[in-house]
């Protein structure tokens, strides 16, 4: 269940990044992982545990962004406009990469990835474009929240506390 309430919302937003550095990086242990022991039971746990998180918390993270933060930021400064518009698009192809990678992860998770198997290259790619987005973002947008008002900071804490309580 999630908390009632999000104290500072951007520190969600970031901790969501570090889970998504992290998720990629066990992405990679993963491969490797199959490579030498085959599709045994850790390699399916972590299978699980990736999709887990890139079924659930990224496609949140990214209305969290898309609904609530880009358009906050937008309002605060019209010049960051381009900005969000490029990452927001970004939010798709990272979810059209995703369609490959979750294809191979019920693979692993059905014991059908053969050990010594090499990894499909959409892995790597989708990892790297994960990890550069995530940056860009930090990067991009995420410096200028801190001059969001705040009653605008609650607003994005409550619907993000709102968003993750959807069934």
């Amino acid at each position: 269940m999630p908390p009632d309430t999000i104290d500072d919302p951007m520190a969600l937003l970031h901790a969501c990044h570090d889970k998504v550095r992290h998720f990629c990086d066990l992405l990679g242990r993963l491969t490797t992982h199959i490579q030498k022991e085959g599709c045994d039971e850790q390699a399916r746990e972590a299978a699980a545990a990736i999709r887990r998180y890139f079924e659930v918390a990224a496609p949140l993270h990214h209305l969290d962004e898309d609904t609530d933060l880009y358009p906050a930021l937008i309002q605060l400064d019209p010049g960051l406009a381009d900005a969000a518009a490029e990452l927001s698009g970004e939010h798709a192809l990272l979810d059209a990469l995703w369609t490959s990678v979750r294809a191979w992860l019920i693979q692993v998770q059905a014991g059908g990835v053969p050990r010594g198997s090499p990894p499909p290259d959409c892995l790597s790619h989708f990892a790297l474009r994960y990890r550069q987005h995530a940056d860009a973002e930090e990067r991009m947008l995420y410096p200028h929240a801190a001059r969001l008002s705040a009653a605008t900071r609650h607003q994005l804490a409550s619907a993000m506390v709102l968003r993750r309580r959807q069934p």
